[in-house]
């Protein structure tokens, strides 16, 4: 097992690592501040990226660093269910058994939202796959509330989501969109530092990747962290097999040469 070989207290490229393992560069800070100003003022926040680039680990540091004191986050995923059965959702989500009918159910979610002394935050990832009829539900609750009903809500998604709400039949729920914000792929200085850190965190010295193995990873993956960590995985293991104690460039090709990106 690589962990033992390369004295690793954890799997440092795991999909979900430990909160404190995100690396929290300039740009991750740019998306918490604007996200801060989103909780403080805002109504709906978009956020949006192609596959792999941490939206969801945007999420779950916002979602962390949230005051518990003043928020109910509902974090939802499921996003490919029809109108209906995604409100149904919602309100299993608010801890109520849903009702039979669509307008009992936009109700049952304002009624038990009112009841809440917090803020209800419904963070929607995967929302490009979100049915359309969704949306405008989620329009006619935001449209609902008023001063007595606390609702904020983060749609997070593919490119694709941004297209859709310039639709003219989603015009309404777009001009309510507080924030937007846009993730990027990183850089090969970033690159290169998300491999230092995660292996850091999991309890290595940063030399087990050699520059040039992390500046080629980062060709080809193209700075997707997602992919850097399936890359990077693979290296270890790879080097792990072998008997190496450092990732070199010409192990990262070798690698490369039995390892498909999707």
């Amino acid at each position: 097992m690589f962990l033992e070989h390369f004295s690793l207290n954890a799997h440092p490229f795991t999909e979900k690592p430990p909160i404190e393992w995100l690396l929290r560069d300039e740009h991750i800070e740019q998306a918490m501040a604007r996200l801060k100003f989103f909780e403080q003022q805002g109504t709906i926040a978009l956020i949006i990226g192609q596959t792999g680039l941490g939206k969801s680990s945007l999420l779950r540091l916002f979602i962390h660093e949230l005051p518990p004191n003043r928020y109910t986050p509902l974090y939802l995923h499921l996003t490919p269910l029809h109108a209906n059965a995604f409100l149904r959702l919602i309100v299993t989500k608010l801890g109520e058994k849903p009702k039979i009918g669509k307008d009992r159910l936009l109700l049952q979610i304002l009624d038990r939202i009112h009841q809440n002394d917090k803020c209800t935050l419904l963070i929607i990832d995967e929302a490009h796959l979100l049915d359309p009829k969704t949306l405008t539900d989620l329009r006619l609750l935001i449209s609902s509330i008023d001063e007595k009903i606390s609702l904020k809500i983060v749609l997070c998604g593919q490119h694709d989501l941004s297209q859709i709400l310039k639709r003219s039949s989603h015009a309404d729920l777009a001009y309510r969109i507080t924030l937007q914000f846009m993730m990027r792929a990183l850089s090969k200085e970033k690159t290169s530092a998300y491999i230092d850190h995660r292996i850091r965190m999991a309890g290595a010295t940063e030399k087990v990747f050699q520059q040039e193995a992390k500046d080629l990873i980062h060709d080809y993956t193209d700075g997707v962290p997602r992919q850097i960590n399936n890359v990077a995985t693979a290296c270890l293991i790879n080097a792990a097999a072998r008997g190496l104690t450092q990732i070199t460039e010409s192990l990262v090709n070798e690698t490369m040469a039995e390892f498909s990106l999707p």
